[in-house]
Protein backbone atom coordinates (compact mmCIF):
# COMPACT_ATOMS: atom_id res chain seq x y z
CA UNK A 1 0.00 0.00 0.00
CA UNK A 2 1.67 3.22 -1.30
CA UNK A 3 0.34 6.29 0.07
CA UNK A 4 1.25 9.42 -2.10
CA UNK A 5 0.71 12.59 -0.18
CA UNK A 6 -0.41 15.70 -2.42
CA UNK A 7 2.54 17.58 -4.59
CA UNK A 8 4.69 14.73 -3.36
CA UNK A 9 -5.28 -0.62 -24.94
CA UNK A 10 -5.99 -3.65 -34.36
CA UNK A 11 -6.93 -4.63 -37.45
CA UNK A 12 -9.21 -7.48 -36.21
CA UNK A 13 -8.28 -11.22 -37.22
CA UNK A 14 -10.90 -12.99 -39.45
CA UNK A 15 -13.19 -15.00 -36.77
CA UNK A 16 -12.43 -18.01 -38.82
CA UNK A 17 -8.70 -18.22 -38.73
CA UNK A 18 -8.46 -17.93 -35.06
CA UNK A 19 -6.52 -19.90 -33.52
CA UNK A 20 -8.88 -20.44 -30.62
CA UNK A 21 -11.85 -19.64 -32.28
CA UNK A 22 -13.16 -23.47 -30.50
CA UNK A 23 -16.46 -23.77 -28.93
CA UNK A 24 -16.03 -26.58 -27.16
CA UNK A 25 -19.24 -27.85 -28.05
CA UNK A 26 -21.93 -24.87 -28.05
CA UNK A 27 -24.89 -25.05 -29.23
CA UNK A 28 -27.24 -23.00 -31.56
CA UNK A 29 -25.88 -19.49 -30.18
CA UNK A 30 -22.44 -20.68 -32.00
CA UNK A 31 -24.31 -20.48 -35.54
CA UNK A 32 -21.97 -18.76 -37.76
CA UNK A 33 -24.48 -14.78 -37.80
CA UNK A 34 -23.20 -14.82 -34.35
CA UNK A 35 -20.17 -12.55 -33.76
CA UNK A 36 -16.67 -13.67 -32.17
CA UNK A 37 -15.75 -12.88 -28.94
CA UNK A 38 -12.97 -10.68 -30.55
CA UNK A 39 -15.60 -8.94 -32.16
CA UNK A 40 -18.02 -8.80 -29.43
CA UNK A 41 -15.18 -7.08 -27.31
CA UNK A 42 -14.34 -4.72 -30.21
CA UNK A 43 -11.03 -5.91 -30.10
CA UNK A 44 -9.87 -4.29 -33.45
CA UNK A 45 -10.83 -1.17 -32.20
CA UNK A 46 -7.79 -0.84 -30.10
CA UNK A 47 -6.09 2.58 -30.20
CA UNK A 48 -2.68 2.92 -30.98
CA UNK A 49 -1.43 4.63 -27.68
CA UNK A 50 -2.52 1.19 -26.19
CA UNK A 51 -1.09 -1.08 -29.07
CA UNK A 52 2.36 1.00 -28.72
CA UNK A 53 2.64 0.93 -24.80
CA UNK A 54 2.14 -3.49 -25.08
CA UNK A 55 5.19 -3.68 -27.66
CA UNK A 56 7.09 -1.46 -25.00
CA UNK A 57 6.17 -3.19 -22.02
CA UNK A 58 5.88 -6.81 -23.58
CA UNK A 59 8.29 -6.93 -26.02
CA UNK A 60 6.02 -7.35 -29.05
CA UNK A 61 5.74 -6.63 -32.73
CA UNK A 62 3.20 -4.66 -34.08
CA UNK A 63 1.39 -7.53 -35.39
CA UNK A 64 1.71 -9.71 -31.92
CA UNK A 65 -0.29 -6.75 -30.05
CA UNK A 66 -3.44 -6.60 -32.90
CA UNK A 67 -3.19 -10.73 -32.70
CA UNK A 68 -2.75 -11.05 -28.64
CA UNK A 69 -5.65 -8.82 -28.41
CA UNK A 70 -8.09 -11.29 -30.49
CA UNK A 71 -6.72 -14.14 -28.96
CA UNK A 72 -7.24 -13.13 -25.56
CA UNK A 73 -10.73 -12.62 -26.45
CA UNK A 74 -10.89 -15.99 -28.02
CA UNK A 75 -8.85 -17.76 -25.30
CA UNK A 76 -11.59 -15.87 -22.35
CA UNK A 77 -14.62 -17.34 -24.38
CA UNK A 78 -13.27 -20.89 -24.91
CA UNK A 79 -12.36 -21.19 -21.29
CA UNK A 80 -14.99 -20.19 -19.92
CA UNK A 81 -17.27 -22.56 -22.17
CA UNK A 82 -14.82 -25.21 -20.87
CA UNK A 83 -15.36 -24.43 -17.00
CA UNK A 84 -18.83 -24.99 -17.63
CA UNK A 85 -18.56 -28.04 -18.77
CA UNK A 86 -16.27 -29.31 -17.02
CA UNK A 87 -17.38 -28.66 -13.73
CA UNK A 88 -15.93 -29.41 -10.60
CA UNK A 89 -12.52 -31.16 -12.49
CA UNK A 90 -11.99 -27.65 -13.98
CA UNK A 91 -8.09 -27.25 -12.43
CA UNK A 92 -7.61 -23.64 -14.11
CA UNK A 93 -6.58 -22.19 -17.70
CA UNK A 94 -4.24 -19.60 -19.25
CA UNK A 95 -2.57 -18.42 -22.35
CA UNK A 96 1.08 -18.33 -23.38
CA UNK A 97 2.77 -17.22 -26.58
CA UNK A 98 3.96 -13.61 -27.47
CA UNK A 99 0.53 -13.43 -29.33
CA UNK A 100 -1.47 -15.24 -26.48
CA UNK A 101 -1.70 -18.21 -29.67
CA UNK A 102 -1.98 -20.71 -26.82
CA UNK A 103 -4.35 -21.37 -24.14
CA UNK A 104 -3.88 -24.42 -22.33
CA UNK A 105 -7.03 -25.88 -19.65
CA UNK A 106 -6.28 -28.06 -16.71
CA UNK A 107 -8.55 -30.86 -15.63
CA UNK A 108 -8.60 -33.39 -12.64
CA UNK A 109 -10.38 -35.98 -15.01
CA UNK A 110 -8.83 -37.71 -18.01
CA UNK A 111 -11.81 -38.37 -19.98
CA UNK A 112 -12.31 -34.47 -20.24
CA UNK A 113 -8.59 -34.07 -21.94
CA UNK A 114 -10.37 -35.25 -25.71
CA UNK A 115 -12.93 -32.25 -25.24
CA UNK A 116 -10.56 -29.43 -24.59
CA UNK A 117 -8.34 -30.49 -27.28
CA UNK A 118 -11.24 -30.21 -29.56
CA UNK A 119 -11.85 -27.04 -28.78
CA UNK A 120 -7.94 -25.90 -30.09
CA UNK A 121 -7.19 -25.77 -26.86
CA UNK A 122 -4.17 -27.65 -25.32
CA UNK A 123 -5.20 -29.98 -22.18
CA UNK A 124 -3.58 -30.20 -18.84
CA UNK A 125 -4.18 -33.29 -16.64
CA UNK A 126 -3.28 -32.39 -13.04
CA UNK A 127 -4.38 -34.20 -9.20
CA UNK A 128 -5.80 -30.61 -8.01
CA UNK A 129 -9.24 -28.66 -8.33
CA UNK A 130 -9.43 -25.00 -8.54
CA UNK A 131 -11.76 -25.08 -6.13
CA UNK A 132 -9.94 -27.17 -3.57
CA UNK A 133 -6.68 -25.25 -4.14
CA UNK A 134 -8.97 -22.03 -3.63
CA UNK A 135 -10.41 -23.75 -0.55
CA UNK A 136 -7.29 -24.44 0.91
CA UNK A 137 -5.97 -20.54 -0.03
CA UNK A 138 -9.48 -19.43 2.19
CA UNK A 139 -7.61 -21.56 5.40
CA UNK A 140 -4.25 -19.47 4.98
CA UNK A 141 -6.05 -16.33 4.78
CA UNK A 142 -7.60 -16.48 8.09
CA UNK A 143 -4.43 -16.51 9.49
CA UNK A 144 -1.94 -15.09 7.49
CA UNK A 145 0.08 -12.48 8.90
CA UNK A 146 2.66 -9.65 7.32
CA UNK A 147 5.30 -12.30 6.99
CA UNK A 148 3.11 -14.39 4.65
CA UNK A 149 2.01 -11.33 2.79
CA UNK A 150 0.72 -12.72 -0.54
CA UNK A 151 -1.36 -16.41 -1.51
CA UNK A 152 -2.76 -17.31 -4.74
CA UNK A 153 -3.30 -20.32 -7.15
CA UNK A 154 -1.03 -20.69 -9.35
CA UNK A 155 -2.75 -23.11 -12.35
CA UNK A 156 0.38 -23.90 -14.24
CA UNK A 157 2.41 -25.29 -11.37
CA UNK A 158 -1.38 -26.75 -9.70
CA UNK A 159 -0.15 -25.50 -6.61
CA UNK A 160 -1.19 -22.90 -3.55
CA UNK A 161 1.81 -20.08 -3.85
CA UNK A 162 2.55 -18.55 -0.33
CA UNK A 163 4.96 -16.01 -0.02
CA UNK A 164 6.68 -14.88 2.27
CA UNK A 165 9.43 -12.02 3.86
CA UNK A 166 11.14 -13.96 6.70
CA UNK A 167 12.42 -17.69 6.15
CA UNK A 168 10.05 -20.62 8.16
CA UNK A 169 7.28 -18.62 8.50
CA UNK A 170 5.44 -19.97 4.95
CA UNK A 171 5.87 -23.41 6.75
CA UNK A 172 5.02 -22.11 10.02
CA UNK A 173 1.78 -20.98 8.49
CA UNK A 174 0.96 -24.17 6.97
CA UNK A 175 1.95 -26.13 10.12
CA UNK A 176 -0.75 -23.96 11.99
CA UNK A 177 -3.39 -24.01 9.79
CA UNK A 178 -2.65 -27.84 8.79
CA UNK A 179 -2.42 -27.53 5.70
CA UNK A 180 -0.64 -30.48 3.65
CA UNK A 181 2.71 -28.55 2.07
CA UNK A 182 2.80 -31.13 -0.81
CA UNK A 183 -0.01 -28.56 -2.39
CA UNK A 184 2.17 -25.34 -1.56
CA UNK A 185 4.91 -23.69 -3.22
CA UNK A 186 6.70 -21.65 -1.33
CA UNK A 187 8.43 -18.14 -2.68
CA UNK A 188 10.70 -15.89 -0.67
CA UNK A 189 10.28 -12.11 -1.66
CA UNK A 190 12.41 -9.08 -0.35
CA UNK A 191 9.26 -6.65 -0.60
CA UNK A 192 6.08 -7.02 0.65
CA UNK A 193 3.09 -5.19 -0.93
CA UNK A 194 1.24 -1.82 0.36
CA UNK A 195 -1.69 0.17 -0.97
CA UNK A 196 -0.51 2.62 -3.46
CA UNK A 197 -2.15 5.35 -1.82
CA UNK A 198 -0.99 8.41 -2.69
CA UNK A 199 -13.50 12.42 -14.85
CA UNK A 200 -11.27 9.97 -16.65
CA UNK A 201 -9.63 6.86 -15.32
CA UNK A 202 -5.71 7.59 -14.24
CA UNK A 203 -6.09 11.00 -13.62
CA UNK A 204 -5.09 12.14 -9.92
CA UNK A 205 -7.49 13.21 -7.75
CA UNK A 206 -6.83 14.30 -3.76
CA UNK A 207 -8.44 13.42 -0.82
CA UNK A 208 -9.68 16.52 2.00
CA UNK A 209 -6.98 18.20 0.62
CA UNK A 210 -4.03 16.19 1.24
CA UNK A 211 -3.70 12.48 0.07
CA UNK A 212 -3.36 12.11 -4.10
CA UNK A 213 -4.99 8.68 -5.48
CA UNK A 214 -6.21 7.92 -9.00
CA UNK A 215 -9.40 8.04 -10.98
CA UNK A 216 -10.20 4.49 -11.63
CA UNK A 217 -13.50 4.19 -14.08
CA UNK A 218 -16.00 6.78 -14.59
CA UNK A 219 -19.60 5.73 -13.77
CA UNK A 220 -23.23 6.64 -12.93
CA UNK A 221 -25.42 6.00 -10.45
CA UNK A 222 -28.59 7.53 -11.88
CA UNK A 223 -28.38 10.52 -13.02
CA UNK A 224 -25.24 10.83 -10.56
CA UNK A 225 -21.53 11.26 -12.11
CA UNK A 226 -18.80 9.31 -10.02
CA UNK A 227 -15.96 6.78 -10.61
CA UNK A 228 -14.89 3.70 -8.82
CA UNK A 229 -11.43 3.47 -7.24
CA UNK A 230 -9.71 1.89 -4.35
CA UNK A 231 -11.06 1.44 -0.92
CA UNK A 232 -7.49 2.69 1.14
CA UNK A 233 -8.24 6.11 -0.88
CA UNK A 234 -11.10 7.19 1.75
CA UNK A 235 -13.73 6.70 3.72
CA UNK A 236 -17.35 7.84 3.19
CA UNK A 237 -17.82 11.50 3.79
CA UNK A 238 -14.09 12.20 2.60
CA UNK A 239 -14.47 14.57 0.27
CA UNK A 240 -11.88 14.90 -2.85
CA UNK A 241 -11.17 17.44 -5.57
CA UNK A 242 -9.69 17.04 -9.07
CA UNK A 243 -6.39 17.02 -10.86
CA UNK A 244 -6.65 20.77 -11.21
CA UNK A 245 -7.47 21.23 -7.17
CA UNK A 246 -10.97 21.88 -8.15
CA UNK A 247 -13.64 20.93 -5.96
CA UNK A 248 -14.62 17.49 -7.25
CA UNK A 249 -17.26 15.21 -4.93
CA UNK A 250 -16.96 13.07 -1.67
CA UNK A 251 -16.18 8.90 -1.23
CA UNK A 252 -20.42 7.54 -1.14
CA UNK A 253 -19.05 3.81 0.58
CA UNK A 254 -15.57 2.36 0.71
CA UNK A 255 -14.26 -0.76 1.83
CA UNK A 256 -10.83 -1.46 2.99
CA UNK A 257 -9.34 -3.90 4.20
CA UNK A 258 -11.30 -7.22 3.14
CA UNK A 259 -11.79 -6.32 -0.26
CA UNK A 260 -10.32 -2.41 -1.43
CA UNK A 261 -13.17 -0.77 -3.13
CA UNK A 262 -14.67 2.31 -3.36
CA UNK A 263 -16.75 5.22 -5.35
CA UNK A 264 -16.93 8.55 -5.35
CA UNK A 265 -19.73 10.70 -6.67
CA UNK A 266 -18.96 14.21 -8.32
CA UNK A 267 -20.48 17.67 -8.39
CA UNK A 268 -22.81 18.38 -11.50
CA UNK A 269 -19.31 20.20 -12.36
CA UNK A 270 -17.93 17.29 -13.51
CA UNK A 271 -18.87 14.62 -15.99
CA UNK A 272 -18.34 11.05 -16.48
CA UNK A 273 -16.52 9.63 -19.85
CA UNK A 274 -15.95 6.64 -21.09
CA UNK A 275 -12.29 6.94 -21.55
CA UNK A 276 -9.07 5.77 -19.51
CA UNK A 277 -6.01 8.23 -19.93
CA UNK A 278 -3.08 6.27 -22.07
CA UNK A 279 0.02 7.35 -23.21
CA UNK A 280 1.07 10.28 -23.96
CA UNK A 281 -2.44 11.20 -22.08
CA UNK A 282 -4.77 9.81 -25.24
CA UNK A 283 -8.10 8.96 -24.60
CA UNK A 284 -8.35 5.09 -24.65
CA UNK A 285 -11.97 3.82 -24.74
CA UNK A 286 -13.95 1.66 -22.33
CA UNK A 287 -16.41 -0.54 -24.22
CA UNK A 288 -16.91 -3.09 -21.25
CA UNK A 289 -15.76 -4.74 -17.89
CA UNK A 290 -15.36 -8.55 -18.97
CA UNK A 291 -12.46 -10.01 -16.97
CA UNK A 292 -9.73 -11.84 -18.88
CA UNK A 293 -7.89 -14.90 -18.41
CA UNK A 294 -4.36 -15.83 -16.89
CA UNK A 295 -1.59 -14.57 -19.48
CA UNK A 296 -3.81 -11.80 -20.98
CA UNK A 297 -2.30 -8.38 -21.52
CA UNK A 298 -3.37 -5.73 -19.32
CA UNK A 299 -2.52 -2.20 -18.85
CA UNK A 300 -2.35 0.19 -16.05
CA UNK A 301 -2.80 4.18 -16.12
CA UNK A 302 -1.95 6.23 -13.03
CA UNK A 303 -1.43 9.53 -11.40
CA UNK A 304 1.88 9.30 -10.96
CA UNK A 305 4.06 6.54 -13.49
CA UNK A 306 1.19 7.00 -16.43
CA UNK A 307 0.70 3.81 -18.53
CA UNK A 308 2.64 0.65 -18.04
CA UNK A 309 1.21 -2.87 -19.15
CA UNK A 310 2.18 -6.54 -17.92
CA UNK A 311 -0.20 -9.84 -17.94
CA UNK A 312 -2.26 -11.51 -15.83
CA UNK A 313 -0.76 -13.87 -13.39
CA UNK A 314 -3.60 -14.98 -11.36
CA UNK A 315 -6.71 -14.18 -10.09
CA UNK A 316 -8.72 -14.41 -7.07
CA UNK A 317 -5.44 -13.42 -4.46
CA UNK A 318 -5.36 -12.69 -1.08
CA UNK A 319 -3.22 -10.14 -0.04
CA UNK A 320 -2.10 -9.16 3.58
CA UNK A 321 -0.85 -5.22 4.22
CA UNK A 322 -0.37 -3.93 6.90
CA UNK A 323 -3.58 -2.58 7.34
CA UNK A 324 -5.16 -6.59 7.03
CA UNK A 325 -6.03 -8.66 4.83
CA UNK A 326 -8.04 -8.09 1.11
CA UNK A 327 -9.13 -11.21 -1.23
CA UNK A 328 -10.32 -11.34 -4.86
CA UNK A 329 -7.64 -9.42 -5.91
CA UNK A 330 -5.78 -10.19 -9.64
CA UNK A 331 -2.01 -10.44 -9.38
CA UNK A 332 -0.22 -8.33 -12.29
CA UNK A 333 2.92 -7.97 -13.70
CA UNK A 334 2.94 -4.31 -14.48
CA UNK A 335 4.76 -1.54 -12.21
CA UNK A 336 3.14 0.80 -10.17
CA UNK A 337 4.63 3.70 -7.62
CA UNK A 338 2.68 5.74 -4.69
CA UNK A 339 0.13 8.11 -5.91
CA UNK A 340 -1.12 5.30 -8.87
CA UNK A 341 -3.79 3.86 -6.47
CA UNK A 342 -7.37 3.33 -7.65
CA UNK A 343 -6.07 3.81 -10.72
CA UNK A 344 -7.62 2.20 -13.85
CA UNK A 345 -6.77 -1.35 -15.04
CA UNK A 346 -7.70 -2.07 -18.46
CA UNK A 347 -7.31 -5.16 -21.23
CA UNK A 348 -8.05 -4.40 -24.75
CA UNK A 349 -10.92 -1.68 -24.53
CA UNK A 350 -12.13 -4.14 -21.43
CA UNK A 351 -11.93 -2.47 -17.85
CA UNK A 352 -10.61 -5.07 -15.62
CA UNK A 353 -10.02 -3.35 -11.75
CA UNK A 354 -8.86 -0.52 -9.82
CA UNK A 355 -5.08 -0.78 -8.50
CA UNK A 356 -4.70 -1.83 -4.82
CA UNK A 357 -0.81 -2.21 -4.06
CA UNK A 358 2.18 -4.09 -5.00
CA UNK A 359 5.93 -4.01 -4.30
CA UNK A 360 9.01 -2.83 -6.74
CA UNK A 361 8.83 0.46 -9.19
CA UNK A 362 8.32 1.70 -12.73
CA UNK A 363 12.08 1.50 -12.75
CA UNK A 364 13.11 -1.51 -11.79
CA UNK A 365 9.78 -3.70 -12.34
CA UNK A 366 7.19 -4.84 -9.83
CA UNK A 367 4.05 -6.93 -9.11
CA UNK A 368 0.73 -5.04 -8.45
CA UNK A 369 -2.94 -6.07 -7.63
CA UNK A 370 -6.06 -4.64 -8.43
CA UNK A 371 -9.07 -5.16 -7.20
CA UNK A 372 -11.60 -6.67 -9.88
CA UNK A 373 -13.99 -3.75 -11.25
CA UNK A 374 -17.37 -6.04 -11.44
CA UNK A 375 -17.63 -6.43 -8.13
CA UNK A 376 -17.48 -2.57 -7.13
CA UNK A 377 -19.90 -1.94 -9.77
CA UNK A 378 -22.27 -4.45 -8.53
CA UNK A 379 -21.97 -3.80 -4.85
CA UNK A 380 -22.81 -0.37 -5.31
CA UNK A 381 -25.12 -0.16 -8.25
CA UNK A 382 -23.25 1.58 -11.06
CA UNK A 383 -23.00 1.77 -14.27
CA UNK A 384 -19.82 1.36 -16.42
CA UNK A 385 -19.42 4.81 -18.28
CA UNK A 386 -18.86 3.24 -22.01
CA UNK A 387 -18.36 4.26 -25.27
CA UNK A 388 -19.35 3.10 -28.90
CA UNK A 389 -22.40 0.52 -27.84
CA UNK A 390 -23.58 -1.16 -30.53
CA UNK A 391 -27.42 -1.87 -30.33
CA UNK A 392 -27.03 -5.09 -32.10
CA UNK A 393 -30.10 -7.09 -33.99
CA UNK A 394 -32.18 -6.21 -31.09
CA UNK A 395 -35.89 -5.60 -31.39
CA UNK A 396 -36.83 -2.55 -34.30
CA UNK A 397 -39.55 0.48 -33.84
CA UNK A 398 -42.24 -1.06 -32.65
CA UNK A 399 -41.70 -4.51 -32.05
CA UNK A 400 -41.86 -6.71 -28.77
CA UNK A 401 -39.53 -6.70 -26.26
CA UNK A 402 -38.65 -10.40 -25.89
CA UNK A 403 -39.17 -9.76 -22.27
CA UNK A 404 -37.19 -12.23 -20.13
CA UNK A 405 -34.77 -11.63 -16.62
CA UNK A 406 -31.55 -10.26 -18.48
CA UNK A 407 -31.26 -6.64 -18.28
CA UNK A 408 -28.74 -4.36 -18.88
CA UNK A 409 -26.95 -2.42 -16.16
CA UNK A 410 -26.64 -6.11 -14.28
CA UNK A 411 -23.39 -7.28 -13.01
CA UNK A 412 -23.46 -10.33 -13.92
CA UNK A 413 -20.84 -13.53 -12.54
CA UNK A 414 -19.75 -16.60 -14.47
CA UNK A 415 -22.43 -19.19 -13.43
CA UNK A 416 -25.23 -16.98 -13.34
CA UNK A 417 -28.63 -17.89 -15.47
CA UNK A 418 -31.03 -15.56 -16.85
CA UNK A 419 -33.78 -15.93 -19.36
CA UNK A 420 -34.45 -14.19 -22.70
CA UNK A 421 -36.77 -14.57 -25.34
CA UNK A 422 -38.20 -17.79 -23.73
CA UNK A 423 -34.30 -19.35 -23.67
CA UNK A 424 -32.64 -20.18 -20.17
CA UNK A 425 -28.94 -18.72 -20.61
CA UNK A 426 -25.65 -19.52 -18.42
CA UNK A 427 -23.48 -17.11 -18.22
CA UNK A 428 -19.89 -17.75 -19.00
CA UNK A 429 -17.89 -14.75 -18.60
CA UNK A 430 -18.22 -12.04 -15.81
CA UNK A 431 -19.66 -8.61 -17.19
CA UNK A 432 -21.79 -6.20 -16.91
CA UNK A 433 -24.28 -6.48 -19.34
CA UNK A 434 -25.54 -3.29 -21.97
CA UNK A 435 -27.60 -2.91 -24.75
CA UNK A 436 -26.07 -4.85 -27.87
CA UNK A 437 -24.22 -7.48 -25.65
CA UNK A 438 -28.00 -9.54 -24.96
CA UNK A 439 -27.23 -13.24 -24.73
CA UNK A 440 -28.27 -14.65 -28.18
CA UNK A 441 -26.00 -11.78 -29.47
CA UNK A 442 -22.91 -12.95 -27.67
CA UNK A 443 -22.15 -16.82 -27.32
CA UNK A 444 -18.88 -15.51 -25.93
CA UNK A 445 -20.60 -14.20 -22.67
CA UNK A 446 -23.90 -16.43 -22.23
CA UNK A 447 -24.52 -20.17 -23.24
CA UNK A 448 -27.64 -21.45 -23.97
CA UNK A 449 -28.87 -24.19 -21.68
Amino acid sequence: MLKRHARAACTALAAAGLLLAGTGGAIADSAPAAPSAAAALRTADAPPELLAAMQRDLGLTPAQAKARLAHEAEAGATAARLRDRLGAAFAGAWVDGADAGTLTVATTRAADTAAIRATGARAKLVTRTLAGLDADRAVLDRAAGAATPVRYVDPRSNTLVVEETEAGAAAALLAATGTDPAGVTVVRTAEAPRPLYDLRGGDAYYMNGSGRCSVGFPVTKGAVNGFATAGHCGRAGTTTSGFNQVAQGSFQASVFPGNDMAWVAASTQWTATPYVKGSGGANVQVTGSVLQPVGASVCRSGSTTGWHCGTIQQHNTSVTYPEGTISGVTRTTVCAEPGDSGGSYISGSQAQGVTSGGSGNCSGGGTTFFQPLNPILSAYGLTLKVSGSDPGPGPGPGDPEPGGTWKAGTVYAAGATVTYGGSAYRCLQGHQAQTGWEPPNVPALWQRV
